[in-house]
This record gives C-alpha cells, structure tokens and sequence, in this order.
C-alpha cells in the first residue's frame, strides 16, 4: 500500500461523561475531517490522549472507528509504547485492520539508554511483527518523551530496515532539522509536526504536516498544499501565512484543552469539554 502523504490531523478523541472514548463521536469526527480535506488521520497521537488510553481501550476504539466506515487506509495509528511487548500487539493491530503504517514513539521512560538501546527498540518491533505490510514511522518529540531520535540513529534505522522504517513525524519544531532530514534521507517520508512549517516541509521534498490543530484548519491547510502541488507559489505563500497565524493564535493556550474547546463550539456538542486527567480544562 501507498504511504501517507499531504495533511494529517494528529486526531483529538471525544470522551463519554465518564470519561471512556466516545467510539460513535470518533467515528463522526474522523468522517468530518475527511471531509474538509485531510488526506489522512493520526490516531491515538498526543493530542488524541494515547498515552492516557490503556492498550485496550486503543484496540477496542481502532476496530470501532474501522467498524464506523473510516477508511483503515486513511489512518496512521500511534502504536508507540513503553512496553515493547505493547508496542508490537498495537502494531500488529493496525496492520492487520489496514492501516498503510504506524506512528511509533520511542520507549520513553528510562533516559540516557543512548542510541544502542532505541535501536534495539525499534530493530525488536519490526522483527517481532515480521510483516511484510510494515511501515514504520518514528515519532520525534522530544519536548514529552525526552528522548532524541538523531540523524545517525535514524539512518542506521533505515540502512538496516529499508522500506520498513519509513518515514518520520517530527515535531520538534527545529526547521533545520526538518530541512536536514528531507536533504539527507531523500527516499524517508518526512512530516512536520506543526502545519506552521507544511510548505517549507514540502519545498524541501518532505511529505506533508501531522498537527494537533489540523483537527480545526484542514481546509486552510488542504489549501497550502493543493496550492503548492499546483505551482501557485504566491498562493501558497499567502494561505501558509494566514494558517502560521491561526496555528500561533491556538497555540497561545494549551493545545489540546483549547481545541476541544474549539471543537464544542462548531459542534454544539458539550461532550467535546471531557478531557482524562492529568489534563483540565482551560479557566
């Protein structure tokens, strides 16, 4: 199957008032980003409370939304886990309901492992799964893990897995490393963690953006990319300055809170303010 490329939402998940994965208002929101132009859609990401999920409330969610009628092919499930043997069950999920490829964080809780240990990591995810169907993406954010997914790391990932370790979501928001990885690694599909940089991304021969705030400018941010795809440069320049700005007018408050609180205004739909704890609400 085809990778993932152009615009992804990092997709926020709808809770019930007690506090479990609302599956009917996932599946509804999913079709609804679709619909304004997502290419795909990052599942149980950062924003969509992964790691707040236990293992399986994030497989019993993934077959409801594929159950719901979206698209396995349009999704990119977050299958990272501290637990290897988590990883690899979540993993293996995925690609078997269809999904192109996985997001897979690094073990994030032990620090100053060095780069034996993260490969050994990821090298132990891919062997384990032993499908041909694999596609990995690793998920460099070092801001929550603490964990840096370097250059030579992720080279050496590529030389000794190709076509396997397939690309990268980046959202460490450090432009020269974004540039980097698109001149060194030329056949590695790499994503912006941030629609701020989408059209530099893809300037420099990057894939697209995964973004936490897609879940609420997908149109504009359809728009850098169709308008870049097709040669419209002052176009482009034009709609990446006006979704910079309402990136940066979003990002003046905490991400996640501030866009389920987006989400329940467009939608009327209260449910939309639950959030898991440790997360709260905005005052």
């Amino acid at each position: 199957m085809a990778g993932p490329k152009g615009v992804l939402a990092a997709v926020l998940t709808p809770m019930d008032q007690d506090l479990n994965p609302d599956r009917r208002a996932f599946a509804a929101h999913c079709h609804r980003l679709l619909a304004a132009g997502c290419h795909g859609l990052s599942v149980f990401g950062t924003t969509g409370e992964a790691n707040s999920l236990s293992v399986n409330e994030r497989l019993d969610t993934l077959e409801a939304l594929v159950e719901g009628g979206v698209p396995a092919e349009r999704l990119l499930p977050g299958t990272g886990a501290c637990a290897l043997t988590d990883a690899v069950r979540l993993s293996r999920a995925a690609l078997e309901a269809g999904a192109p490829g996985v997001l897979v964080l690094p073990p994030f809780y032990y620090k100053g492992v060095g780069d034996d240990g993260l490969f050994r990591f990821f090298a132990e995810v891919v062997e384990r799964l032993g499908d041909d169907r694999l596609r990995l993406y690793l998920y460099h954010i070092p801001q929550m893990t603490g964990i840096d997914l370097g250059l030579p790391l992720i080279s050496r990932l590529v030389d000794a897995y190709p076509g396997v370790v397939a690309g990268t979501k980046d959202s460490s928001g450090d432009r020269d490393r974004l540039m980097t990885l698109c001149r060194e690694l030329p056949d590695f599909s790499v994503f912006a963690g941030t629609e701020t940089l989408l059209l530099e991304t893809l300037r420099s021969g990057g894939e697209g953006c995964i973004s936490a705030t897609v879940n609420v400018t997908s149109r504009l941010a359809r728009q850098v990319y169709d308008a870049h795809a097709l040669g419209k440069d002052d176009d482009a320049e034009a709609l990446q300055e006006r979704l910079t700005q309402l990136r940066a007018s979003i990002e003046a408050y905490p991400v996640i809170p501030a866009l389920k609180v987006l989400m329940a205004d467009l939608t009327d739909e209260e449910a939309w303010l639950n959030l898991r704890p440790p997360l709260s609400d905005l005052d």
